[in-house]
């Protein structure tokens, strides 16, 4: 199990930070504090590759409207929640978008489709992705210690345990 977190561990890292990330970066930031992977490396790998989802989803609907509209066709509601938070927060739900499952990937497409400048969303990326990369991959590091001193006493139970109450309060968000 250990050599396929070594091999393969960055790669689900940046494939599924790519259009997300936030659960796949707390797994690895625990994983980090085990000792599986580097937490300079998971920070990085994860970093970098929601800066590059967001703006990928950004240029894509500035680019190709159509194919845009016709890929968030199937989510009126969280669409018109998106426009209701650009409309209410600004730029700053760029930052926003980071931390609520469900709107994540459609904030860039539904922003990529308005006349918000490129260079601005792009700014504000940057430093949303900074700031949730820390936040997010620091937090559960530092949470290792907790996380791991359960799964010592369940072994095998609790790191099921662990993951299922993650994949729980994820679903709890999609749901929203």
């Amino acid at each position: 199990m250990e050599d396929l977190i070594r091999d393969w561990g960055y790669i689900i890292l940046f494939l599924y930070s790519f259009g997300g990330g936030f659960l796949a970066l707390a797994v690895a930031g625990v994983l980090s504090y085990a000792g599986e992977l580097n937490i300079y490396i998971t920070l990085i790998v994860a970093g970098s590759a929601n800066f590059i989802g967001d703006q990928f989803l950004f240029l894509l609907a500035r680019n190709n409207k159509a194919y845009a509209k016709q890929m968030m066709g199937k989510h009126q509601r969280k669409i018109a929640l998106a426009h209701l938070m650009m409309r209410k927060y600004g730029s700053i739900v760029v930052f926003l978008q980071k931390y609520v499952y469900g709107i994540k990937t459609l904030i860039p497409l539904a922003m990529g489709l308005t006349k918000y400048d490129a260079k601005k969303f792009m700014f504000f990326n940057v430093f949303a992705t900074i700031l949730w990369t820390l936040i997010v991959g620091i937090v559960s590091f530092l949470l290792g210690e907790l996380v791991y001193t359960y799964t010592e006493q369940f072994k095998t139970y609790g790191i099921a345990l662990v993951v299922l109450i993650l994949f729980t309060i994820s679903y709890y968000f999609k749901k929203l």
